[in-house]
């Protein structure tokens, strides 16, 4: 699991929204100060099913690199769709456990 985050809102500790980025899976979105899950977005690239860690990578790029338009082409799903909601939580614990000794 990799975090994208997007940039923070003018003064705001946290930033707005931001990914959960898993290997062969959906990018699942998520509000910054509530943790508030959004929703999968479905995108795939080329024909071929790429290494976990190159999907991973090629996700994070794809974000960074123009995150709207891979928004706008992503197939959209409620969460629980493909990535488990119980998964997602754990993960954005640990996140937050992270962030808060880094910040130390």
């Amino acid at each position: 699991m990799a975090a994208a985050a997007a940039a923070s809102q003018a003064g705001a500790a946290a930033p707005a929204y931001g990914y959960l980025i898993y290997p062969h899976k959906p990018l699942v979105g998520f509000l910054g100060g509530t943790l508030e899950l959004l929703g999968e977005y479905c995108v795939a690239f080329g024909g071929e099913r790429l290494p976990p860690s190159d999907d991973v990578l090629a996700k994070w790029l794809a974000l960074r690199g123009g995150e709207r338009a891979l928004i706008e082409s992503a197939n959209v799903a409620p969460v629980g769709r493909q990535t488990d909601p119980a998964r997602i939580r754990r993960d954005l614990d640990r996140l937050a456990r992270w962030d808060a000794q880094r910040r130390r």
